[in-house]
């Protein structure tokens, strides 16, 4: 188990409570707020629970859970155990430790990702995904797909063993340059919190975190994603990815029809990757409708 890092300090969003949930060994960091049915907010990389801060007022009437994936925030980041599936591992069994009942699920990123499988393997824990900046995990091989290649180079620049944990840990603006580089609505984050977000992955056990889960990708997941293809998404889903998005395009979005119940994919216009901070309300909208909230509820 790794150690519990916490030489950051948090920060602070009125109304959120902070615990450590011990989960199979991990000890998962979790914000929360508000009461009632739960809705679980999953962030992605390079950010953690503080991402959905400007989502939390425009959800009322429910209980939030805000978890920071293992190697994030303030969660622990071992060794091992990046593998995507291995993250909802992690996520159904803090469910079961925190919320027995079914959940709605909004995650974004990485935590979108994880969400989809979580939701692939264990669909009776969800009431349904809203999925955020993520392409679908039903991918096929087909050249233009191979023409879009490209958008993944920054993967391979974060899972380069030493370069990346030097540049990662040597300032946090290589972390801020690169959400600023992924961001349309640049008044959607101010510039101390791109570095805040930077302040974190400089710890030598998150930069390890993130060169691991993305080197875990590249070389032992990404070969084998064909594994979805004969898998089928039961849950109710919803996906929103920004018009500006350089992971986004139209074929990488394509392909999931034949493999889900009931999901819908939107475009954003006028936005970039960082969605739960770029379009808030647009996100709100969303949940609402997917798990029948009121603005006031």
């Amino acid at each position: 188990m790794g150690s519990r890092i916490q030489s950051v300090e948090l920060p602070h969003v009125d109304g959120v409570s902070h615990r450590h949930v011990q989960v199979a060994g991990l000890s998962v960091h979790v914000a929360e707020v508000g009461r009632g049915a739960p809705l679980v907010l999953l962030h992605g990389w390079p950010q953690h629970w503080y991402c959905w801060r400007r989502l939390i007022p425009l959800l009322p009437g429910r209980r939030l859970i805000m978890p920071d994936l293992r190697g994030h925030g303030w969660t622990d980041a071992p060794h091992g155990g990046y593998e995507k599936e291995q993250l909802a591992t992690d996520l159904l069994d803090l469910l079961d430790a925190l919320a027995p009942e079914p959940v709605g699920l909004i995650a974004h990123d990485w935590g979108a990702w994880t969400g989809f499988l979580a939701c692939l393997r264990r669909p009776e824990r969800f009431t349904g995904l809203l999925a955020l900046g993520i392409v679908p995990p039903f991918q096929r091989p087909t050249v233009d797909k191979a023409l879009q290649v490209w958008r993944g180079a920054y993967q391979l620049a974060l899972a380069a063993p030493v370069v990346a944990e030097a540049a990662l840990r040597s300032s946090p603006r290589f972390v801020a340059s690169g959400i600023a580089a992924a961001t349309v609505r640049n008044d959607a984050m101010s510039a101390s919190d791109r570095l805040a977000y930077g302040r974190v992955i400089q710890q030598a056990e998150r930069a390890k975190a993130t060169v691991r889960l993305y080197r875990t990708f590249l070389l032992r997941e990404l070969p084998l994603l064909g594994r979805y293809q004969d898998q089928r998404l039961s849950v109710p889903t919803r996906l929103l990815i920004g018009d500006g998005d350089p992971i986004g395009s139209p074929a990488l979005l394509d392909g999931w029809q034949a493999h889900a119940d009931d999901m819908t994919v939107a475009v954003l216009a006028g936005a970039g990757h960082f969605l739960p901070e770029e379009t808030p309300r647009e996100v709100a909208e969303a949940a609402r409708s997917l798990f029948s909230l009121s603005a006031s509820s």
